[in-house]
């Protein structure tokens, strides 16, 4: 275990013996670091407010969280987690294995993510969001959840399995994205995504299959994208077989 002089460790905090933790980061009480994970200087995890749902917050093995990110109480995280620098994580959110957020990216806490996904730098994911296994949402991506802002209601997007939620698009409350979907850049998605469909423009249409799109490469269908893009996913998190009605 390497801590850095600089850091504070609060009381209730359980810290494997193969984790650094950087100069001034703060770990707040009831936090559990499990092993082979680096933490960066500036951090802060486990911050306390009155929103929480419960009071520990934990931090899987094998994970790395990069500098001036902030976890709040009560977020809970498989395996594996990776941030940027900058993040801000709100309570009561929890990932599976592997889950990936990218700088400057803000998760506003109430949110479930499943296994394997990644968000990419500047992402805003409002809360009560739901997304599933394996989904892909890239940058400057915002997720809404007030039908009437400024409210009370708060109706989170969802975004099912092995889903792609493409560059500046804005999901707008209540809105799926169903299961091997596609959002195109800059689209406005308001309603359902069908399964395997492709969504795009201001307002998003859904203007066909998944499995039209070509890939550049070999010709063949670009999706469901999993037929030619594995790298980093663990054995067995990706389907083998393909469902050609996508």
């Amino acid at each position: 275990m390497t801590i850095h002089e600089t850091a504070i460790i609060g009381q209730n905090v359980t810290i494997a013996d193969d984790v650094n933790i950087g100069p001034f980061t703060i770990i707040h009480s009831n936090v559990e670091i499990a092993g082979n994970t680096n933490i960066g200087s500036y951090c802060e995890l486990g911050v306390p407010n009155n929103l929480g749902k419960v009071d520990t917050t934990i931090i899987d093995t094998d994970s790395t969280i990069r500098s001036h990110s902030i976890i709040y109480a009560g977020c809970g995280f498989g395996p594996g987690l990776t941030t940027g620098h900058r993040v801000t994580i709100r309570e009561n959110t929890y990932a599976g294995i592997n889950f990936q957020v990218g700088t400057l990216s803000d998760i506003q806490g109430d949110c479930s993510m499943g296994d394997n996904v990644r968000f990419h730098s500047n992402v805003h994911i409002c809360k009560t969001s739901k997304i599933g296994n394996c989904v892909w949402v890239f940058p400057f991506t915002v997720l809404t959840n007030d039908p009437h802002p400024p409210s009370e209601i708060l109706t989170g997007p969802i975004i099912e399995d092995f889903s792609i939620v493409a560059t500046g698009s804005i999901l707008l409350p209540g809105s799926i994205v169903r299961k091997n979907s596609m959002v195109g850049a800059a689209t406005v998605v308001k309603g359902e995504v069908p399964i395997g469909t492709i969504c795009v423009g201001n307002p998003g249409k859904i203007v066909g299959k998944t499995s039209k799109i070509l890939h550049k490469g070999d010709g063949k269908p670009a999706y469901p994208w999993y037929r030619h893009f594995r790298r980093g996913y663990p054995a067995g998190a990706l389907p083998e077989i393909f469902d050609e009605n996508f």
